[in-house]
């Protein structure tokens, strides 16, 4: 709701890299990978307890608040450099998370390799809008 009106303002002027995906699959692709992260907490969420879970959580919580931020970043307030700071951190505690649901259920961590891989490849497409813009 608040950054959709960039998207055919602001963000239709920029400066595409070449390997920029067609709009409409950022939704689906997004969706999925929402639904494969619920999945993972609800398998940590079950199966662990004590300071492991609250840890997992707490990390798990982080990198959803910097997905979340992401966005408003990039969109609502146009900063390109910094939305690419701040994905890179998101990357970081991805990263983070995969290692303490390994810990916990391997098959956690494992469903979020999709994620990972999107939002490595997001930080490469937001640098190339930083480097054309």
């Amino acid at each position: 709701m608040f950054t959709a009106q960039a998207v055919p303002d602001w963000y239709a002027t920029l400066n595409r890299p070449e390997f920029n995906p067609l709009n409409y699959l950022f939704g689906p692709v997004w969706t999925t990978l929402y639904i494969l992260m619920g999945i993972s907490c609800y398998i940590i969420w079950t199966t662990a307890g004590g300071k492991i879970l609250r840890k997992a959580l707490l990390i798990y919580g982080i990198q959803l608040i910097l997905n979340f931020t992401w966005s408003f970043i990039f969109f609502y307030f146009q900063n390109i450099g910094l939305a690419l700071i701040e994905i890179s951190v998101l990357w970081i505690f991805i990263i983070l998370m995969l290692i303490q649901f390994y810990k916990i259920k391997p098959l956690a961590a494992f469903i979020n390799i999709p994620y990972l891989l999107w939002v490595s490849f997001a930080t490469v497409l937001n640098a190339g809008y930083y480097l054309l813009n």
